[in-house]
């Protein structure tokens, strides 16, 4: 069963200028299960995480300004969210969602969140809309318990995930691969093991081209036994914050692809969902339900 991590704070009420970007949450589960590519016993709900866990991956003094919701007024600028209790409990479950997806993508091979892909996080400060980074949180649980010993990380968000790039660019166990557009945000790139940095308006053809020179040497040269996938959707023409050119059908090939070389391979792979800020909600929607509808397509 395909197995995707969802609750009902995900669909965190913001002020009227911060709604847009949110409104995905509470319409993409609306939309798998009114055309049936799942039903209710698909989605499961994760608890806080573990405070223990949180900091395996965040400076102690950046949780405790967040748990304590003390950050500077800088600091909440860089987020770009109103800072509150309820949005960091909200990041505590997205993160541990992912977590449990990781786990679930083991037993059936794939596992998706509504949420996360928060790779602007880093180690000690949020940035781009993420507080806590949900892939490089669960990477390091499966590490920390022998689960994994050697994890991909494919971001394939249009903006480089600069702060996963740092929390680990130190640990050779894990290997960050980042596809963005180059002249996007952030202006300040971190280093990842691999970036690839894409011109404006790049359109699916040589997207896919460069992705189909890419992913299948990472997968035999970093011989990972499990794969976190940033699946980002700003990537379609449409996005307001993207600046690249792929159709709708690009971005389902691109997906496509990811999980056919995953399945190659015989690489478990937790998706997260990333970005999206098309002018239409609909687009939107669209593109992040294709990737659920491969999911359950090709493993299912």
């Amino acid at each position: 069963m395909l197995k995707i991590a969802y609750s009902p704070v995900y669909k965190y009420q913001l002020p009227e200028g911060h709604r847009f970007p949110m409104i995905k949450y509470e319409l993409l589960p609306e939309q798998l299960l009114y055309e049936g590519t799942i039903t209710e016993d698909s989605f499961f709900e994760a608890a806080p995480l573990k405070e223990s866990t949180i900091l395996r991956t965040h400076d102690e003094a950046y949780w405790l300004k967040l748990k304590n919701l003390t950050l500077l007024p800088k600091e909440i600028r860089k987020i770009g969210f109103p800072l509150s209790a309820h949005l960091v409990h909200r990041g505590t479950i997205i993160s541990n969602g992912t977590v449990q997806c990781a786990l679930y993508a083991q037993k059936y091979g794939v596992s998706l969140n509504i949420a996360g892909g928060t790779h602007h996080a880093f180690t000690d400060r949020g940035e781009g809309f993420c507080l806590l980074n949900d892939i490089a949180i669960a990477s390091n649980y499966l590490l920390d318990h022998q689960l994994a010993q050697q994890i991909l990380i494919v971001d394939l968000d249009v903006h480089q995930g600069n702060g996963t790039a740092q929390i680990f660019r130190d640990e050779p166990r894990v290997f960050t691969f980042s596809m963005h557009g180059a002249k996007n945000y952030p202006l300040h790139k971190e280093s990842s093991d691999l970036d690839i940095g894409l011109p404006d308006k790049m359109p699916d053809a040589p997207y896919l081209k460069t992705l189909k020179n890419t992913l299948p040497r990472l997968l035999d040269e970093v011989q990972p036994d499990f794969v976190f996938y940033l699946s980002g959707v700003d990537v379609l023409a449409t996005d307001k914050l993207g600046r690249l050119g792929l159709s709708m059908e690009g971005c389902k090939a691109r997906d496509r692809f990811v999980f056919e070389m995953c399945q190659k391979s015989d690489v478990p792979v937790a998706v997260s969902m990333g970005g999206g800020y098309s002018e239409r909600i609909a687009h939107i929607i669209e593109a992040h339900a294709n990737t659920f509808r491969l999911a359950a397509e090709l493993y299912f």
